[in-house]
């Protein structure tokens, strides 16, 4: 592959060497960055802004906690988090109204609750402990390209530094941990909008909003609507966070201020309505379109992509941070096999293709889903025979990667479910024809998001 033109053929680049050099730092990237430090390895993390920076993605999982443990930054982490001990769905198609779900009643009970974060906090906490362990971290630093020659002998990345000076390291290798921007994904064009689901969102953070007594006070609500779901976490200092996950052509069909068309759509929901009767708006309003996609490979002879970077799947059951998480370490794993064991490389790269790929594949069976009536009604009047609730509840906590046996009970829920839709078979009909109309591609989302 030629690679593309350098922005570094200035006399002011400054050409340094490491073992490995990760892009981004955010929770993926941090994660490898401090973990890969802490086994002796030569590391430089950049980051393209400055810490503590706004983010999305306020709620964690329980799987998240005993990552953060081995990380040494829970109890950082506790300090700054609002309890979150299970998870509300709201329908308004249905009699019971509501449902809770709690991680207590998973299959594993040793994981019972988890944290919703400032992810300007959190993330902060995650990058200043790789920097802590022995991680190079730059923030401030765009990466331009990526030279990765011919794989065999490391590659070179170019960046730019937020004062305009230019620097380029040599790495043995990059573990891309960029997020969205998917610095490799795009320069490789492996990037590809997700096929089977397509959405957009709206978000904003509320103070005031009206909270649950007690210790359901943080748990995160679902609300089902006519053009997708909102989610509401609430925040330890007192925010709340607001989110719309629409179909692309509802965003599209916005004619005026995003800040009007989100209190707009807010008020379709009248059960979030109501929690929100007396907050007030207390942030802009962001939006984004069409974030559904994956890339085509996880991996290469000198790159490895986690996290964001690799995949973004709907973010309905929040598993993007513990995903990422989780993908660091992996990675971390995979890396320092690769570079001390060479002859056991090709090994750990399958395995860490298997594991990246594995969460998403397990959550997108359900996200694709989630709007379906008939997994609606299985949600919002759950049974535990066979155990399948259990099992449900540990792939929601993010228990999927140890050794609690819930595939089993995890096949029989879905073998539920199809029996169900054909029992429905002309409503399942028509919910799977106008999920299909729903995903379309529509061209413009982007921009009327911005």
């Amino acid at each position: 592959m030629t690679p593309p033109s350098s922005p570094t053929d200035s006399a002011t680049a400054v050409h340094s060497e490491c073992d490995v050099l990760v892009i981004g730092g955010g929770p993926a990237g941090s994660t490898a960055g401090a973990l890969l430090a802490q086994k002796g390895l030569k590391v430089v993390v950049l980051e393209k802004e400055h810490h503590p920076r706004f983010h999305i993605g306020e709620s964690l999982l329980p799987a998240n906690l005993p990552l953060l443990e081995k990380l040494g930054v829970a109890d950082a982490v506790k300090a700054i988090g609002m309890e979150k001990w299970g998870a509300e769905f709201v329908s308004p198609w249905h009699e019971s109204k509501s449902q809770t779900f709690m991680f207590g009643d998973a299959w594993d009970k040793s994981m019972p609750y988890s944290y919703q974060v400032r992810r300007s906090e959190f993330d902060e906490i995650l990058i200043r402990n790789a920097a802590r362990v022995g991680a190079q971290v730059i923030e401030g630093c765009r990466v331009k390209t990526v030279d990765l020659g011919s794989g065999s002998d490391g590659a070179t990345i170019h960046a730019q530094h937020d004062d305009g000076r230019l620097e380029s390291w040599r790495t043995r290798l990059v573990v891309d941990a960029s997020g969205r921007d998917t610095v490799l994904g795009k320069q490789l064009d492996i990037k590809r909008r997700n096929p089977k689901h397509n959405s957009s969102a709206l978000y904003g953070h509320f103070t005031g909003a009206a909270r649950h007594p007690g210790q359901a006070e943080g748990n995160i609500t679902i609300f089902w609507f006519e053009h997708g779901w909102f989610w509401l976490i609430p925040l330890l200092d007192g925010a709340t966070s607001i989110g719309a996950v629409v179909w692309p052509h509802y965003l599209k069909s916005r004619t005026k201020p995003v800040r009007e068309f989100f209190l707009d759509t807010i008020a379709m929901c009248p059960a979030l309505a109501e929690r929100l009767a007396h907050a007030t708006l207390s942030s802009e309003v962001e939006a984004t379109g069409n974030f559904s996609y994956a890339c085509d490979r996880t991996h290469g002879p000198n790159y490895l992509l986690i996290g964001d970077a690799f995949t973004f799947i709907d973010p309905v059951f929040s598993s993007g941070v513990m995903l990422a998480m989780q993908g660091g370490f992996v990675a971390a794993e995979t890396v320092d096999t690769c570079l001390r064991e060479p002859a056991k490389a090709s090994a750990a790269l399958a395995r860490f293709d298997q594991q990246v790929r594995m969460g998403p594949k397990e959550f997108s069976w359900f996200i694709y889903r989630v709007t379906n009536p008939t997994m609606r009604d299985l949600f919002m009047a759950p049974s535990n025979i066979w155990r399948v609730k259990e099992a449900l509840l540990s792939m929601l906590a993010g228990d999927i990667f140890g050794k609690t046996p819930i595939w089993r009970s995890l096949a029989i829920l879905k073998s539920i479910f199809y029996i169900a839709s054909l029992l429905n078979f002309k409503r399942s009909w028509q919910a799977m024809r106008l999920r299909k109309a729903n995903i379309r591609v529509v061209d413009g989302a982007e921009t009327a998001a911005q």
